[in-house]
């Protein structure tokens, strides 16, 4: 189908949509459904009008042209609607490429010490506190949901759930193993160190999305444990949910509650389960790609964090910024990861077009 007919489509069906929630003795839960469509479509079917109407200016001017006393005038519009109709387009076909259907939804963080020993935890928790950071740059809610630390407050392993407009669209491109290059604080010959922190991201799932048998969980209560003693709660609140089919255990003593526990846990769970089923239709996808942003796999080194040189590098775009206190400190992060949806839009784009 060319773009044109596919246009035609979208514009026919957005008429459609507004004829349909018009009709007479439509229940609510239909009329709610059709308005989230309409609405979804309506930036769409505007920007296209907005083409069609470039596309109708150019040809009238063309028009003109035979007329010597509107040839003047008619080359100006030319040439101000030349650039301008290419842009569109390349609007309009980035509009309509698919959505991930989690692009909305909120996101856990997961990010777990590497390799390194208490460099790669003290890195681990330098990177926590990175996205805690751009999230508040973002306008996003960070919650903590786990935290393991060691005695130099390095980070064993910490999972957030990040909740806003747009999260996972934004972090899913920061799934992956970050490598950091610095002299440790522990380190007095004073030579650089490589480490790394394996950080995931996956979307926040509900009850509807990912189907949980009660009979396929084993779920062992007991006592929390703090470090030297501390907080340590008499009753048994901590929770540890193991899923039978697929073995994931998830343990949760962060609250005094063994309810909230047990939700916070779930959650965790619903995750992993939804990234579990999904990920060979994911790698199946990324092979078929010609160039990759990422291939998802958590082995693969995605960006490096120079100290010594003042730069974080990007390898899946091969792009460095000399800016490393503005990156962990969340302000230039979206550098990244906007060349990284710019990338990816590309991709999807020459996937389209069959090149």
């Amino acid at each position: 189908m060319s773009l044109t007919e596919t246009l035609s489509r979208v514009l026919a069906r957005h008429d459609e949509l507004r004829d349909a929630m018009s009709a007479q003795g439509l229940a609510p839960d239909q009329f709610a459904k059709l308005s989230k469509e309409y609405s979804d479509l309506t930036p769409v079917a505007e920007a296209i009008t907005e083409l069609n109407r470039a596309r109708q200016e150019m040809q009238d001017a063309e028009s003109l042209l035979s007329d010597p006393d509107m040839q003047a005038e008619a080359k100006r519009e030319i040439e101000t609607l030349r650039p301008r109709i290419p842009a569109l387009e390349l609007q309009v076909q980035k509009m309509l490429l698919p959505k991930d259907a989690a692009d909305e939804r909120n996101a856990l963080l997961e990010i777990r010490a590497g390799a390194g020993g208490d460099e790669a935890a003290l890195f681990g928790a330098l990177l926590f506190e990175m996205y805690r950071k751009y999230a508040a740059v973002r306008g996003w809610r960070f919650e903590v949901m786990d935290l393991s630390e060691n005695d130099l407050g390095g980070l064993k392993e910490g999972v957030a759930l990040i909740s806003g407009r747009g999260v996972f669209a934004r972090l899913k491109f920061e799934s992956g193993v970050h490598r950091v290059q610095r002299v440790p604080q522990t380190e007095a010959s004073g030579r650089v160190h490589t480490s790394t922190a394996t950080v995931a991201v996956l979307p926040e799932m509900e009850d509807v999305d990912v189907t949980i048998d009660e009979k396929d969980l084993r779920i062992d209560v007991y006592r929390s444990s703090g470090a030297g003693g501390q907080h340590v709660n008499k009753t048994e609140s901590a929770v540890r949910i193991t899923h039978l089919p697929t073995g994931i255990v998830v343990a949760m003593q962060d609250e005094r509650s063994q309810h909230k526990n047990r939700a916070k846990a779930m959650t965790i769970l619903r995750a992993r389960i939804y990234e579990r089923q999904n990920s060979a239709i994911k790698a199946a996808h990324a092979a078929e790609r010609k160039s990759q942003v990422g291939t998802g796999d958590r082995s693969e080194r995605i960006r490096t964090y120079n100290f010594p040189q003042g730069r974080v590098s990007d390898h899946r775009i091969e792009m460095t910024l000399y800016k490393i206190d503005d990156v962990i400190g969340g302000t230039a992060l979206d550098e990244f990861i906007n060349a990284l949806i710019t990338q990816d839009e590309a991709e999807k784009l020459a996937e389209l077009s069959g090149q």
